[in-house]
């Protein structure tokens, strides 16, 4: 995590007045060597500048706190109202960079994410949500030799792994053989605690792989298992993993089953990085398309 900034009043808990107390106190504290009773004066400044510094600080990482609350319990409109004018004030602070990158990602804007996960990250060196939050960004741009670039910052964790299977099976100049074993292996570690959405995730990556070697088997069978965590996963979830799961169809050739399938993941999640993902493979497919065998993960 970052340090906090000093205390100056661009920083989040500096405000010009702490800063001209701060001053007070010294200017107080060397004029005490010659007039003592000055010096209780000077610390008495300090300590209320100091305490004022803290509570601003304190408001401004309850803020950032508000920010991930409303993105974990899906409301995004929310999200966006908190972090926009924390920018806007402090555009160079690299955990409001991480904040309004979680929120631009989120809301399906990855462009904007990468640009200021980038900056983040040359402050949070190897925090993991910012590099988890950077390879998502460049495997929805498609950028597999960034997203791969992005994730040797934490190559061993298991979300920045999950990231980048999606970018070397899905993005342009992916390597696919590369991404399959990332699945097979991210499958074979998956944990309870992982979760419902990693469980699905992992899945249906293993689907899309699978079905890139057209074993249309082990493809169903995996996005049965994605399927069934569809019921308690939010909405946001449900769009992203009914992208990535009409891919898988795509692959299999399924056009029509696959348009459905992001149609659905598009409602699941409006407004959301799944929904914007959905709606462009959707507008690859035309609306009389292909086979369909009405198989679909939303």
């Amino acid at each position: 995590m970052d340090k906090p900034g000093g205390l100056r009043p661009s920083t989040p808990g500096g405000h010009i007045l702490i800063s001209l107390a701060w001053i007070a106190a010294v200017v107080l504290a060397a004029a005490s060597a010659w007039f003592p009773p000055l010096l209780p004066v000077s610390v008495s400044v300090a300590v209320t500048a100091f305490g004022a510094y803290l509570a601003r600080h304190i408001r401004f990482l309850r803020t950032l706190g508000a920010v991930e609350r409303a993105l974990a319990r899906g409301d995004l409109a929310r999200a966006r109202a908190i972090a926009a004018p924390l920018l806007d004030r402090f555009p160079g602070q690299p955990l409001v960079l991480k904040a309004a990158a979680d929120v631009l990602y989120a809301t399906g804007d990855p462009l904007s994410a990468a640009s200021l996960y980038e900056r983040a990250a040359k402050r949070l060196v190897r925090d993991r949500d910012v590099v988890v939050g950077l390879v998502a960004s460049y495997a929805a741009l498609n950028k597999a030799g960034d997203a791969r670039r992005a994730a040797s910052m934490l190559p061993g964790d298991y979300d920045v792994r999950l990231a980048l299977a999606w970018a070397e099976l899905v993005a342009l100049a992916g390597d696919r053989a590369r991404g399959a074993r990332l699945a097979d292996e991210l499958l074979a570690e998956l944990e309870v605690e992982h979760g419902a959405e990693r469980t699905a995730m992992a899945n249906v990556l293993v689907a899309i792989a699978a079905a890139q070697r057209r074993d249309a088997t082990l493809a169903r069978s995996a996005l049965e298992v994605a399927e069934r965590q569809r019921d308690v996963l939010e909405g946001p979830d449900r769009a992203f993993i009914g992208y990535l799961g009409g891919v898988a169809l795509q692959e299999l050739g399924l056009q029509g089953d696959a348009r459905a399938t992001f149609t659905q993941a598009m409602a699941a999640g409006p407004d959301t990085i799944g929904e914007a993902l959905a709606r462009r493979e959707r507008s690859h497919i035309p609306e009389s398309s292909g086979p369909s065998v009405n198989s679909s993960v939303d």
